[in-house]
């Protein structure tokens, strides 16, 4: 289990409300489109990071994380294993104070490297399952 029930609390009523998603566009059939609307929902300011930096649900979108030029505290990723060791990488550079890997994107060595840096991380798991069950 990447991320126990204590981590996954403190994510998501402790942390902050500023949550980059990474890989959210305006294609409501992807799965980042509507958690990002469940994560609204909750209170969350979702800031969709995407090549296409589109504006999703009402919220100015940015190319990468570190085009966005107000701090960051929730990076939730929704790329390939692949590419998720990137993003953690730079959820780091940019001072995201917890990273979450979405429900089938694993990258050991990223969870690893990002932990050592002092962020809080859950991995293979969906904030819009587990914010219900949070509080």
């Amino acid at each position: 289990m990447y991320g126990d029930s204590g981590t996954i609390r403190r994510i998501l009523t402790e942390l902050g409300d500023t949550w980059a998603v990474v890989g959210l566009s305006n294609n409501e059939q992807r799965a980042a489109y509507g958690v990002a609307e469940v994560l609204q929902r909750y209170g969350k300011r979702v800031v969709p990071v995407h090549p296409k930096a589109e504006t999703v649900h009402g919220e100015q979108g940015y190319p990468s994380l570190a085009a966005i030029p107000f701090p960051v505290d929730v990076v939730d990723v929704f790329v390939n294993s692949d590419l998720a060791g990137g993003v953690a990488d730079e959820a780091v550079a940019i001072g995201a104070k917890a990273l979450w890997f979405q429900l089938g994107v694993v990258d050991e060595a990223a969870w690893d490297r990002t932990r050592a840096a002092g962020l809080a991380m859950v991995m293979d798991r969906c904030p819009a399952i587990e914010i219900p069950r949070s509080g």
